[in-house]
C-alpha cells in the first residue's frame, strides 16, 4: 500500500464522479487503521534509520510472532532508537486519522520504557508529539500519539496530521542490554480526536462561585454524602440536615465527578440557620487531593432560630515554617502543622459536622466561594514590620517619563522559557506604574536583531511572545534588610511572573560563574512567583541554593495563599537578617526560614513574565495581552548591618550569565 492516500473530500468527489446523473454518494467513512509500514514485509528492515550505533535491527524469524526486533545496546546515546519514513513520499498524509499508535512487546529482561514520537518537518520549534509506555519483561503494550497531544496528553505542539514526516520509536539511556519487538505501527482514529476525559480531572468552576444555591444543576450540582442515622437532602438550593442525638456529626458534599475549581476565591462563606430546638457549632472544612483547609467554626454556638455566616479560608493559620537549620538537603514538607497544601484548583468534598447536645436539624441556605479582601496594617509601605534603627536604601516609584538607568537594566537573560524575549517596547511607565506587557509579538531578544548568541533556553534570538524586564544586577544590591513591591498579577492562562533576588558578588569577584554562584554562602531568594493556573490568589515563595546541577538544594511552598487590597494589588515583602529569612503578604507574615545556611552575600532584584513553570497550564493566545503590574519597589537596611557592598554601583554594569536552568 502506498503511504500516501487521497483525503476523504478528494475520494468523495472521485467517487461522484463515476455515479450516474442524479445518484448522490454516501459520505465514506475512512478506513479503520493505516499501516504505516508493513512490518512482515521481507526487507522491510532497509526502511529503518538507526539514531545510534547502539542499535540494531532484525526481521522477525516466527510466522506466529512477525515484526521487527530491535535491539539497543548499553551505551552513552540519551534515547536511541529507529526513525519510519514515508516509502516513496515526503510525508504521510494521515488528515483522515485521529492517531499513531505502535504495538510493541518487550523482548528483553527488564522494563523498557518505549517512546512513540510523530514528527512534522522542522526543529525550531519543536514540531512532534510524544507519548511513552513502561512495559514489562514479555509483556504486550500499546503506545498512543493523539496528534496535537504530548507527554500524558496535554497539549503539545499543533500537529498537521497531513504532513507526518516521520515516526521515531526510542528508549532511555540504559547500562543493561534493551530490546522489544515491533509488532505494528498504524494510523487509526476519527480525524479531531480528543483524549478521553479521566473524570478525576474534571472541574467545575461554579458560576458566580455559587456551589450552593438556586440555580445550581446539572454537572455543578453537589451530592450528599451521609451515614444514618445522620439524613442530608437538598432542595430548592438548599441543603437540610437532621442529626440525632448527641456529639458530632458529618456529612459531605461532592460531585457526581471531578472536583471544583476553586482557584478565583481565597475563602467559601457558608450561611447557616439553625432550625432545631438545640444549639449547634458548626465545623466546616474543604478538601483536595493534596490537603485540606483549616476547620472554621463560629465563636459560639447557634442558638435555635439564629443564622450566621461562617467563612472556611484557605490561609492557614499557622504560618508555614521551613525545618530548622536544614540547609543540607532539599525539604518541601516544612515543620510538620504548619502553612497548607490545599489545592483550590482541585476541591473534591465539604465537610459539614455540627457538635450538639440534643437532636439537631439545620439548614445549609449557601455556599459561595469569593475573595475577601486584606487589612492592611499602618506600617506597610513606610518602614519594616519589625523594630530597629532602620534606614530606606531604595525607592523605586515609577513616577518618572522613563526607567531610570542608575537602578535597573532593561534587557537581561532569559534562561526560563523558550518562548520569550525582552523588549523595551513592552515595558510601559505611566500613572506611577510600570507595566510588564505579555503578548504574542514576534522579536528579538533584548531587542538585538545581530546577536548570535542569546542569552536564553533556546538559543533562538527571536521568539513568539514579547515581555518587559527588570534588574539591577551591576546597579544595586544589599546585603540583609527588608525589600517590598506591590504588584497586580496578570489574569491569563500559561503565565509565570515573578519577583525574586539572586547574589551579585561584584566584578571583583571574578566570571560570572563565581559572581553569581548560589553556592559559597549565596542562594536564590523567590519573594513571590505565581503560576497563572494557580488564579490569583496563590502564589510561591522558595529558597534555592548550591547551584543548580546535582548540588542543587531547595525548600518552600507552593500553597501560599493571599489577600488583594481593595484596588487588586498586593504588596510582597521580605525581610533577612543573619539566619533568619521571613516573607511577608501585605503586611501579614507567610512564611519562615532559620538556619545557618541563609544567604550572606549581596543580591539584586528581578521581576519579569515568562511563559510555563513547573504547574501551569498552555497559553491562550486569545486572553493575551495582558499586564503583570508593578507599583513601587522600596528597600530598608538597618544601620548595625550595613556594608561597604551595599547600594548602588558606579562600575558598567555586565549583564548576568545566572548558571544554567536556573529556577526561579
Amino acid at each position: 500500500m502506498t503511504p500516501r492516500f487521497f483525503k476523504t473530500a478528494s475520494l468523495l468527489a472521485a467517487l461522484a464522479f463515476q455515479l450516474p446523473p442524479g445518484v448522490r454518494a454516501e459520505p465514506a467513512a475512512p478506513a479503520a487503521t493505516l499501516p504505516l509500514v508493513n512490518l512482515a514485509a521481507p526487507g522491510v528492515e532497509s526502511r529503518v534509520v538507526l539514531t545510534s550505533g547502539q542499535v540494531t535491527v532484525a526481521p522477525g524469524t516466527d510466522a506466529a510472532a512477525p515484526g521487527l526486533t530491535v535491539t539497543i545496546q548499553p551505551g552513552e546515546e540519551g534515547y536511541p532508537g529507529i526513525k519510519l519514513k514515508p516509502d516513496g513520499a515526503a510525508a504521510w498524509d494521515l488528515s483522515a486519522f485521529g492517531h499513531v499508535e505502535a504495538k510493541v512487546v518487550n523482548t528483553g529482561t527488564k522494563s523498557v520504557s518505549v517512546a512513540l514520537r510523530v514528527d512534522n518537518e522542522g526543529w525550531k520549534d519543536s514540531p512532534w508529539n510524544t507519548e511513552s509506555l513502561s512495559i514489562k519483561p514479555g509483556a504486550t503494550g500499546t503506545v498512543k500519539v493523539i496528534f496535537g497531544y504530548t507527554y500524558g496528553l496535554q497539549p503539545g505542539y499543533a500537529l498537521k496530521p497531513g504532513a507526518v514526516v516521520q515516526v521515531m520509536l526510542f528508549v532511555n539511556k540504559s547500562a543493561a542490554v534493551q530490546s522489544f519487538r515491533l509488532e505494528s505501527v498504524v494510523a487509526a482514529g476519527p480525524a479531531g480526536e480528543k483524549p478521553p476525559v479521566d473524570p478525576k480531572s474534571f472541574r467545575v468552576t461554579p458560576k458566580d462561585g455559587v456551589i450552593l444555591g438556586v440555580g445550581v444543576t446539572g454537572e455543578a450540582a453537589p451530592q450528599v454524602d451521609a451515614k444514618a442515622p445522620v439524613q442530608g437532602a437538598l432542595a430548592n438550593g438548599a441543603l437540610t440536615m437532621v442529626m440525632p442525638g448527641k456529639g458530632e456529626q458529618t456529612v459531605a458534599l461532592k460531585l457526581a465527578a471531578g472536583a471544583w475549581n476553586l482557584t478565583n476565591a481565597n475563602e467559601v462563606r457558608f450561611k447557616i440557620k439553625n432550625t432545631g430546638a438545640t444549639p449547634i457549632t458548626p465545623k466546616l472544612q474543604l478538601s483536595s487531593s493534596s490537603g485540606a483547609t483549616d476547620p472554621a467554626t463560629t465563636a459560639a454556638p447557634i442558638a435555635p432560630g439564629a443564622e450566621q455566616d461562617v467563612a472556611v479560608s484557605f490561609i492557614p493559620a499557622v504560618t508555614w515554617l521551613a525545618v530548622p537549620n536544614s540547609g543540607d538537603k532539599t525539604n518541601w514538607d516544612g515543620v510538620k502543622g504548619t502553612g497548607t497544601k490545599f489545592g483550590s484548583d482541585a476541591v473534591s468534598s465539604i465537610k459539614i459536622a455540627a457538635a450538639h447536645d440534643g437532636d439537631a436539624s439545620f439548614i445549609v441556605k449557601s455556599i459561595v466561594a469569593g475573595a475577601a479582601v486584606a487589612v492592611l496594617p499602618e506600617w506597610l509601605g513606610k518602614r519594616p514590620p519589625v523594630e530597629g534603627d532602620w534606614v530606606q536604601t531604595f525607592a523605586e516609584e515609577f513616577d518618572g517619563k522613563e526607567i531610570d538607568a542608575k537602578k535597573w537594566n532593561i534587557y537581561g537573560p532569559n534562561y526560563w522559557d523558550k518562548k520569550s524575549h525582552w523588549t523595551k517596547d513592552n515595558l510601559i511607565l505611566g500613572d506611577g506604574v510600570v507595566k510588564f506587557r505579555f503578548e504574542k509579538k514576534t522579536g528579538f531578544h533584548n531587542d538585538n536583531p545581530n546577536e548570535t548568541k542569546p542569552q536564553n533556553l533556546s538559543g533562538n534570538n527571536s521568539s513568539e511572545y514579547a515581555c518587559g524586564y527588570l534588574d539591577s544586577y551591576g546597579k544595586w544590591v544589599q546585603r540583609y534588610g527588608y525589600f517590598e513591591a506591590r504588584v497586580k498579577l496578570p489574569v491569563a492562562p500559561g503565565l509565570w511572573p515573578t519577583f525574586w533576588m539572586m547574589p551579585d558578588r561584584g566584578v571583583a569577584a571574578g566570571p560570572q560563574w563565581k559572581r553569581g554562584n548560589t553556592g559559597d554562602g549565596a542562594m536564590e531568594f523567590d519573594i513571590m512567583e505565581h503560576l497563572t493556573r494557580w488564579g490569583q490568589y496563590r502564589h510561591n515563595i522558595a529558597f534555592h541554593w548550591d547551584g543548580y546541577g546535582k548540588e542543587h538544594k531547595q525548600t518552600g511552598s507552593s500553597s501560599i495563599y493571599v489577600q488583594h487590597d481593595k484596588d487588586g494589588f498586593f504588596t510582597s515583602g521580605m525581610l533577612w537578617v543573619p539566619g533568619k529569612v521571613i516573607y511577608y503578604n501585605n503586611g501579614r507574615e507567610i512564611a519562615r526560614w532559620e538556619a545557618d545556611r541563609i544567604s550572606t552575600v549581596p543580591s539584586h532584584f528581578i521581576f519579569e513574565v515568562t511563559t510555563g513553570g513547573w504547574d501551569n497550564n498552555g497559553v491562550d493566545n486569545s486572553k493575551l495581552p495582558v499586564d503583570y503590574v508593578v507599583d513601587y519597589v522600596r528597600a530598608w537596611q538597618r544601620k548595625d548591618l550595613a556594608s561597604d557592598a551595599d547600594g548602588y554601583k558606579t562600575a558598567p554594569p555586565v549583564a548576568p550569565q545566572p548558571e544554567p536552568a536556573a529556577a526561579k
